[in-house]
Order: structure tokens, then sequence, then C-alpha cells
């Protein structure tokens, strides 16, 4: 292999860092992180991974808190050619035993507070190391960072190695791990960076996502990276945070969530957006209320674009051009988007049919799962998103619906067979249906409707309570519907359609 295409080359590129001493992250109450440190402290961590085990196309599966060392962490595995496996911080044990089980990583990384009884868990499950990601210490993988070698090789990866496995939620109950290459994160990043015509060194980045996702991790990191661009790296989301970087940022990146409840603020102003170029949403749909109150307050119109966890960004609204409300825009640069029906029929412009992808970003399957990769693509190499969509005459995207019945709460992908599988082996339940309704701060609600079985009293608070420490936060219902029983087609399928119009 003669050219090494790792990713982390075309992020840090040690050779070319120019105006190194720049700032790379800028944490409130802790020293800033230059571009100029990065190359060094990667080493280090790839020096300490190496002992640890870890071989190209090992895993590593980290759940830690946001943090610059978390962020650091990632340049290491993909530079010591590792595959790189980020958790959502909410998943609770019974759901991290899955993702070890699945992945079997080399590593195991967590944090100070939950070492021990993780500890306890990995190790049931042969998971060679776990440790944390806090002080030095015993069981830190910082303890003597100081003294550990910077000056390693970046390890040598070729396009189509794994640079990530991403989890999602699985429409069955059991979650899915999307393979990642380098040239997918690659290809995805630059084109971003192109089409959202990123300043380079001018641009100041606001960056109040998690980084377990897509979004926070892939987009908003690589996009400034590439333009060795300042980044404000709020670790806790709050209003009151953005409020107080907007005035010195230029980009934020955020989701619905963010704009509505700095909606909400009586704080937010125009002058506060003076020095802002661009604002930007995903995650989940943005309405089109909070897009247009947002141009009349700002004076901004925020751009819409779409993505999945498999294909990483597939759409944008165009940066020169029209923004409308209620669409994701275009398909990006080299990426091919079609609308398909059920039988998997090409639909002309302005039907109404699935959403179908190819591209450079397109994932190449689902780890250690052929038959739902199969499943998943058509036979000339398209993705099949499962996102109910229209494409107009010009090109333009909307998604209209979702025929997998996913429900994108605050940004996060909910998949309502996991919860219904929890709730049903709740004694007193006969069975359920998990739906997501309108909501103006998380965009959708998780509800559950609840037939009982008669066999033991049953409450609402009693159905949430007990799903704690099974389910993540997020996925757990904000209320519960009980029901005689739940409306069903002929064949027998519930319906629903019909229950999300009864209780939204």
């Amino acid at each position: 292999m003669s050219h090494n295409n790792n990713l982390y080359l075309t992020l840090v590129n040690p050779d070319h860092q120019g105006n190194t001493n720049h700032v790379f992250l800028d944490s409130p109450g802790r020293a800033p992180l230059l571009y100029s440190q990065l190359h060094s402290l990667t080493g280090k961590l790839q020096s300490r991974l190496q002992a640890l085990g870890v071989n190209a196309g090992d895993r590593v599966i980290v759940q830690t808190q946001k943090s610059s060392e978390a962020v650091l962490l990632y340049l290491a595995c993909l530079r010591a050619g590792a595959i790189y496996i980020p958790l959502n911080t909410a998943y609770t044990d019974n759901e991290v035993s899955y993702f070890l089980k699945d992945a079997a990583p080399q590593v195991f990384i967590c944090e100070p507070e939950t070492h021990v009884q993780l500890s306890e868990l990995a190790s049931q499950l042969n998971i060679p190391h776990t440790l944390s990601l806090g002080d030095c210490g015993q069981g830190s993988l910082l303890d003597g960072f100081e003294l550990l070698n910077d000056d390693v090789a970046v390890v040598q990866r070729s396009d189509e190695d794994l640079a990530s496995i991403l989890y999602t939620s699985g429409t069955t109950g059991r979650s899915k791990g999307a393979m990642l290459s380098h040239a997918n994160l690659r290809s995805n990043a630059q084109t971003l960076h192109q089409y959202w015509q990123w300043q380079d060194d001018k641009d100041v980045l606001l960056h109040a996502l998690p980084i377990f996702h897509v979004h926070g991790l892939f987009v908003a990191l690589h996009c400034a990276m590439l333009g060795r661009s300042k980044i404000h790296f709020i670790e806790k989301f709050s209003v009151d945070s953005l409020i107080q970087y907007l005035p010195s940022s230029t980009v934020l990146m955020g989701v619905p969530t963010f704009y509505t409840r700095l909606l909400d603020n009586p704080d937010f102003n125009r002058q506060l957006c003076k020095g802002m170029r661009l604002f930007i949403a995903g995650s989940a749909p943005l309405l089109t209320d909070t897009h247009d109150q947002f141009s009349l307050r700002t004076g901004h119109k925020i751009l819409e674009r779409y993505g999945m966890t498999e294909c990483g960004m597939i759409t944008s609204n165009p940066y020169e051009g029209q923004r409308i409300a209620g669409t994701v825009g275009f398909a990006l640069p080299d990426v091919d988007t079609r609308i398909a029906d059920s039988q998997g029929t090409i639909l002309a412009p302005g039907e109404t049919g699935v959403l179908e992808v190819k591209g450079p970003n397109v994932f190449s399957g689902y780890w250690k799962m052929p038959e739902k990769t199969a499943a998943e693509f058509t036979d000339d190499g398209y993705f099949i998103t499962g996102d109910l969509s229209i494409i107009d005459s010009s090109g333009r995207i909307s998604i209209v619906g979702r025929s997998k019945d996913l429900i994108i709460s605050g940004g996060f992908n909910v998949y309502p067979k996991e919860i219904e599988t929890e709730i049903d082996l709740i004694r007193g339940v006969k069975e359920s249906a998990v739906i997501g309704v309108p909501h103006t701060d998380f965009g959708e609600a998780v509800v559950a409707v609840v037939v009982k079985d008669g066999s033991a009293t049953l409450e609402s608070h009693q159905i949430i309570n007990s799903l704690q420490g099974r389910l993540a936060k997020f996925k757990q219902p904000k209320s519960v519907v009980f029901v005689e029983e739940l409306p069903r087609n002929v064949m027998g399928k519930v319906q629903k359609a019909q229950l999300r119009a009864n209780y939204q």
C-alpha cells in the first residue's frame, strides 16, 4: 500500500499545519487546545492504545462525557487504525452489554464514575481492557500520560478500511452497527466544507452537540478541522451558553430544539447574531414556523440539511440560493438520489415514495449482519433509507414521513419496537404500541399506548418507572395511555397512523 489514506492525515495533516497556533477547542473553564498540540497528544494516546494490544481493525468502544480528551481519543483511534465506536452516554448497563457483546472491543473506555460497575460487566464478557477517561490514576487511560512516546507512525489505512461503527437502534429491537470507512467520512467532510463555503482560518464554530453521533462528531468537528477553525466547545448544552458565545462565533450547527429554545429566550436578538455567517439545523425535522420566526427575529434563514447514521449528510439546502422551510434541499455533489415505491419501481418527480441514495458517503453495511445489509440495498447499489420523500422537478427534496415508524426526539433516533419489547415484559401488560407525537421542544415525544391483561393493577407511573435502567432516558415514554384494544387493519397490523392522529 503506497499511499496512506488514513482519515487522521486529512483532519490533522501534521505535515502542513499552517497556522498551528490557532486554537482548536476552546472549552469554558479549561486551557485551550491548540492545533499545534494535536499530533503530539494523539501520538501519546496511540502509544497507550497500542500498549493495550490495539491493532489496526480492532474496536475501541467509548462511553464518556463530551470533553477535549474524548476528541483526542477519537483522533488517536483513527491514527492507530482502530475502529472507533462511540456510545450515547444515556445508555444503561443493559444496553451497553449488548454493544460490548456485539462489537467485542479490545478496549472499552468509560467515565470514572461508572468504571467499577462497567469493568465488572466487561470482564464477564471477556473484554480485555476497561479503562476510564479520568484524571491520571489506576484504571485511567491517561495514567502516566506525560511519559508516553508521541513519536509513533500513523497506521496505514486504505479508503475501504473502517474508521468507525455507529450503532443505530433496530426496528426489530436489535441495534445495528453501521460500518463507516475512512473514505466515507473524508468524502462527506470535504463536500460539506466546500458546499457550506467554510471560511478557513476565519470561521468560529459554536459546538453544543454531543459527540457520540454523526452530527456532532463527524459533521461539526470535521468541517471545522478542515478549515483549521476555532471551536467554542460547550460540554453541556444550555441556551445561556449559546447566547454567551454567539457574538464571537460565525457558525452554529444544532438540532431544532436549539432554535426553539433560543426563540423562547427574551435575550436572543438580532444584535447577538450580527457576526454569524450560518445557522444549520438537522437530526430532526425543523418546523416551518420555527424557520419563519427565526428569520424574522435574526434576519438569518436557517439552512436545513438531511442525513443518516449510515450515510452522513445526503442533502442540503443551498448556501447561496433559496432555503425553503419544510424541505431538506438538494442532493449533495457526488450523491445520487431517487424515489421508489415499495416494489422498487422508480417514481417520477412529485410522486411520494421511499428515498434511495448512492454515493461515496454511503456506508458499506451493518456489522456482522450480512442479510440485513443485503435487504437494505437495491441490486444496483442504492441504499434504501426508509424515509418517505418527494423530489420536485428541480431536484429539491422534502421528507414527508417515515416508513419505519422512526421517532426523532431531541435529535435522537428512537425505534418503537425496542421500547414495546421492554413494555410487553411488564407484569399486567397484554400488548403495547409506541408512537411519536408532536412536541414543541423535542420535535416529537415518545408516547406508549398500552392494553392491560387484567392480571395486575397497573398505573402509568409504574410502566415509566420500570423502564428506568432498561432504556436510555430519551427512549422512555413521556406519557402512557391505556386503551381497551389497539386499532388494527384487516391483516392484523397495528394502525400507528391512527394512534398518532388520536393522541397528537
